[in-house]
């Protein structure tokens, strides 16, 4: 968000109302950790098929002008919104703590916070897991920078800051149990690529969770293109190899979609 990691801060205030694992990267690094899977600088370039799913077009409000599968990907929320990621009435908006427990994680789990931005899941994932390990994987080295300084200060000696691309995690393949993605899904500007990437990452069996404000309710207050519907998310998600397994409904107003890697 997940990004990977998976707005500038003008949309910020407003969209939003084991063995084989990976090896960490540091925030300031340039490279990620797994090989992307198209060049940073062609980011037009896509095979025949990555054409016929993105289109361009005139950008709409909080918008690229960037379709895909009939979605116009939102813009991206920059470093200078961290202090909305952490603003105190959160909790009571989007109900993390509810959300966590619903992972259902176990203590040796490799899981991925992708779109990790100031790291406000990641450390709630990271006591989760004392025998596995929190990959906090971004885009942007400001955000993970936040990260890795938090990390370094409060003792998190299991999390660990990735720099991913647009295009990918930065994760080697079937590395992960579970990868989380919260509110960043519908900013990749690479979807395409990056689902590629995460199934890639996850191992046989593994999950992909992907949380998204529910754009089927006319009360969420969030800017339409911050908002998803289950059938778009359903429709994305699957068409890169994962199944659909449920959606929880246990938060006031975001989906809580399941999909899985299925087993080898």
């Amino acid at each position: 968000m997940r990004a990977l990691a998976l707005l500038a801060l003008v949309v910020a205030v407003g969209c939003r109302a084991q063995t084989s694992e990976p090896a960490p990267v540091p925030a300031r690094a340039a490279d990620s950790v797994g090989q992307s899977l198209a060049p940073r600088a062609a980011t037009r370039a896509f095979s025949q098929e990555g054409a016929v799913a993105y289109q361009e077009g005139p950008a709409s409000a909080d918008g690229t002008g960037r379709t895909y599968l009939g979605r116009e990907i939102a813009q991206v929320m920059s470093h200078r919104g961290a202090a909305w990621l952490e603003r105190p009435d959160r909790e009571r908006e989007e109900r993390p703590a509810v959300l966590v427990r619903a992972l259902d994680l176990a203590p040796d789990d490799v899981v991925a916070d992708l779109g990790a931005g100031t790291g406000y899941f990641t450390f709630r994932l990271a006591p989760l897991v004392p025998d596995g390990r929190v990959f906090a994987v971004d885009i942007q080295p400001e955000m993970l920078r936040i990260v890795e300084d938090r990390a370094t200060t409060e003792g998190f000696a299991n999390v660990a800051p990735v720099l991913g691309s647009e295009t990918s995690t930065g994760l080697r393949p079937q590395s992960t149990d579970l990868t989380l993605v919260v509110d960043a899904y519908h900013e990749f500007s690479h979807p395409r690529e990056m689902l590629t990437s995460i199934y890639q990452a996850t191992r046989p069996g593994g999950r992909l969770v992907l949380v998204e404000y529910r754009a089927e309710d006319p009360d969420v207050p969030i800017k339409p293109l911050h908002k998803m519907t289950e059938a778009q998310a359903r429709l994305e998600v699957e068409a890169a190899g994962f199944q659909f397994v449920e959606n929880l409904g246990v938060l006031p107003q975001q989906h809580l979609l399941v999909f899985e890697r299925p087993a080898e």
